[in-house]
């Protein structure tokens, strides 16, 4: 394993949601708060940024084109090309208090996005899953703050987390029908060590995922051992994917927010985008409606 590096070096309030393209082969990404969806090319540092009419939690790349996006109100299709931001499912689009946080597709082109409240202190929210067909479903109630949704290579087993409730969840996912079914615990997260953001899987299975306060990010075995912990120079390390032309490179967004003036001048990369080798392949992200 090399030397993590800074590839963006920005101040991101909360940078979310690293999604590689490879046929662009480039690195896509949020920033929750600005908010704006932001472009890097790594091999030649071009970078772009598209500014959004509202908070945006994460995003998936569709088969026509567009994105599919978890937002403030709901879930919308985003077409970067002429602007267009067009919801097709609300979520409560007159709260301000309420908003998507993590989601991605899985490998039958199904959307899965949590909701959340910015208080995070109520079990009022749900995962949910958006299908191609435009129906909608509540998957999982009881959560505060849904994060660290990943699938497995197979596609058969559902993770995710809780930031608030310091678990990572694995559920048995039935590909063709989208339907998951028992729930365990698949890792229990000590908070001092961090609570648990986003995720993702390589192609060996394990699970990494970044523990937001903690300066680290944490590979976990199939069985739900800490299998590696890779220190990052930022106190809040906020998700992660694997991107570059092999998918052997590890990149990570981070944030700002919340953090006080006198903790952030103390890390003066806060909020950057880092890559890491991380001496295993992952897997190509999956599209909506494939």
């Amino acid at each position: 394993m090399t030397e993590l590096r800074c590839v963006v070096d920005e101040r991101f309030i909360v940078g979310e949601s690293p999604r590689w393209h490879e046929d662009e082969r480039a690195l896509y990404w949020v920033d929750i708060y600005r908010p704006s969806i932001e472009r890097l090319e790594p091999a030649t540092g071009a970078r772009r940024t598209w500014p959004m009419p509202e908070r945006i939690g994460c995003f998936s790349f569709c088969e026509d084109g567009r994105l599919i996006a978890g937002m403030q109100s709901g879930i919308a299709f985003v077409d970067l090309a002429t602007g267009a931001v067009d919801r097709v499912f609300d979520l409560e689009p007159d709260n301000s208090e309420v908003r998507f946080n993590d989601g991605r597709a899985d490998r039958q082109g199904r959307f899965w996005v949590g909701g959340m409240i910015e208080t995070m202190d109520r079990e009022t929210n749900a995962l949910y899953r958006y299908d191609p067909d435009g129906t909608c479903r509540a998957m999982v109630d009881g959560l505060i703050c849904p994060n660290g949704l990943a699938f497995s290579p197979d596609g058969k087993t559902l993770y995710h987390s809780d930031s608030r409730r310091d678990f990572i969840w694995a559920w048995d996912l039935d590909p063709a029908s989208g339907d998951i079914s028992d729930r365990r615990v698949f890792a229990a997260n000590d908070p001092t060590e961090g609570r648990p953001d986003g995720a993702a899987v390589d192609a060996e299975g394990y699970y990494w995922i970044c523990c937001v306060g903690a300066w680290r990010v944490a590979r976990y075995a199939p069985d739900g051992r800490i299998d590696r912990v890779v220190g990052v120079p930022v106190q809040r390390p906020t998700a992660c994917t694997f991107g570059g032309p092999d998918l052997g490179t590890l990149y990570i967004t981070t944030a700002t927010f919340p953090l006080p003036d006198e903790a952030l001048w103390k890390q003066p990369l806060a909020g950057a985008v880092f890559a890491l080798d991380a001496g295993v392949t992952g897997l190509a992200e999956p599209r909506f409606g494939a």
